[in-house]
């Protein structure tokens, strides 16, 4: 039992919005993250600075009441300092004054304290952990220079940082709830500014779906810059697509004709041939019936030649090839496809490689069509000539025939031009020849000299570094 096949289907990318749409979110995502990343250190810092200076009061007030009396500091704490420091509510005091030495006056005997050279005198701010819990504090010295004592009193004053915590929190949450909202509207905007900015694409998509299969005309519709470089591309791809198409229709149709031609010619001589009792005009039937066969095969083989030439122009890489070779694979084949009337072809090749960008089949055809061409139609002996000339390269075919009634090669290449007093020439020949020209965008080119007749292929030489294989 045959199984279905089943046809690959290629699977679908993201759209053009669902790309932009997910750019746009993550762009909005980071520039919100460090937003709320500089929101909570700007809060954090707004908050350290507001409870510092309420220490930083707190160490002053304490500072002005430290006495020396009969030879013996004296600290007398004002209850000022302790309400300007609850002002920082559900937060834990601390607080610590010790001489020089290093002996606690009052306070907490076991608090952290800095060293006096890393004390500014405006105050010095330091986080510790005290108590199990994390703890800011302000150090600050009172200079003494009495008799009895010298030298700097420390001064510490700290309270727990749960409120600069929640203040830091509070002002990152309003910020964020600002930014986000903010983040948000402009995510709207931006993708009705690119629904907008899109319509010019849905437009050409709505215009390719409703169009005939068999349009090709281009489109005219207005669109903005970026868009209308698509429809231009788009445009010159359809006439491209058009004229190959209206080519393939025109060779398919004029290959019907000759076909139905030449089979039509052949039909009628053999019946000619079947009434027949003269055996010397059976005889001439009998050339003709052989003629009209041999023009009937080598239309066949020329208009499958035509075909592979004109597919290789659409899909064939341009390669470094060395004409030389070119050249002996063309007279090998010609020369078996001629068989048993050997031809007498003369090869002249330089001894330098000939290195163009090509395609090898298309030159080795045409490179035998206008071996069969000279040898048809010309006269021996045939010279195949390859040369360099500044930078060209140019393969040409010479016989010492009339050659052919055109003077410019613009008129020579159309197809089935046939000699209708040489019934085994297709008409195909000079036409594939013209074909390749243009695929390698080279040009034929015609000389009528002493030397006899010529048609050459010049080609542009490959650029410097190319080698052929």
């Amino acid at each position: 039992m045959a199984h279905p096949v089943r046809q690959a289907v290629p699977g679908r990318s993201l759209s053009i919005a669902y790309r932009l749409t997910i750019s746009l979110t993550l762009v909005l995502t980071l520039a919100v993250g460090a937003t709320i990343y500089a929101a909570y250190g700007y809060g954090r810092q707004a908050a350290n600075e507001a409870f510092d200076r309420l220490l930083q009061g707190a160490a002053l007030q304490i500072a002005e009441r430290i006495f020396v009396i009969e030879g013996e500091v004296r600290v007398d704490i004002p209850v000022s300092a302790f309400e300007l420091l609850s002002l920082a509510k559900d937060e834990r005091v601390f607080y610590r004054v010790a001489q020089p030495d290093g002996a606690t006056l009052t306070g907490y005997e076991d608090f952290p304290m800095p060293e006096a050279d890393t004390i500014p005198e405006g105050g010095f701010a330091y986080e510790v952990d005290f108590g199990g819990e994390r703890v800011r504090a302000l150090a600050m010295l009172r200079r003494l220079a009495e008799r009895a004592v010298s030298g700097d009193i420390y001064i510490v004053v700290a309270h727990t940082t749960g409120s600069r915590e929640q203040l830091a929190r509070s002002m990152a949450t309003q910020a964020v709830a600002v930014i986000a909202g903010a983040g948000f509207a402009i995510l709207i905007l931006a993708l009705l500014a690119m629904r907008y900015a899109m319509r010019p694409l849905e437009r050409i998509q709505t215009a390719i779906l409703e169009r005939d299969p068999l349009d090709l005309s281009p489109f005219s519709m207005h669109a903005p810059d970026e868009v209308s470089a698509l429809v231009a591309s788009i445009n010159r791809f359809m006439g491209r697509l058009d004229r190959r198409v209206r080519a393939m229709q025109d060779y398919v149709a004029d290959s019907a004709h000759q076909i139905r031609t030449s089979i039509t010619a052949l039909r009628a001589h053999s019946e000619l041939a079947l009434d027949e009792d003269d055996p010397q005009r059976l005889k001439a039937l009998h050339r003709r019936i052989r003629s009209r066969a041999i023009g009937l095969n080598r239309l066949t083989d020329q208009l499958l030649s035509h075909a592979l030439v004109t597919h290789r122009a659409d899909t064939a890489r341009l390669e470094p090839l060395d004409l030389r070779r070119i050249a002996v694979g063309a007279e090998r084949d010609f020369v078996q496809i001629v068989g048993g009337r050997k031809p007498r072809i003369r090869l002249d090749l330089p001894e330098e490689p000939v290195v163009v960008r090509g395609d090898a089949f298309s030159l080795r055809e045409a490179v035998k069509n206008l071996l069969n061409n000279a040898h048809a139609h010309g006269k021996p002996p045939i010279d195949l000539v390859v040369a360099l000339s500044d930078d060209r390269a140019r393969i040409a075919v010479t016989d010492q025939g009339e050659g052919l009634p055109a003077s410019d090669p613009a008129d020579i290449g159309h197809r089935f031009a046939i000699n209708p007093n040489k019934p085994e020439s297709a008409g195909l020949g000079l036409a594939i020849v013209r074909e390749v020209a243009e695929f390698h965008h080279g040009r034929i080119m015609l000389d009528r000299g002493d030397r006899g007749f010529t048609i050459s292929l010049d080609l542009p030489l490959a650029q410097e570094g190319a080698e052929a294989p």
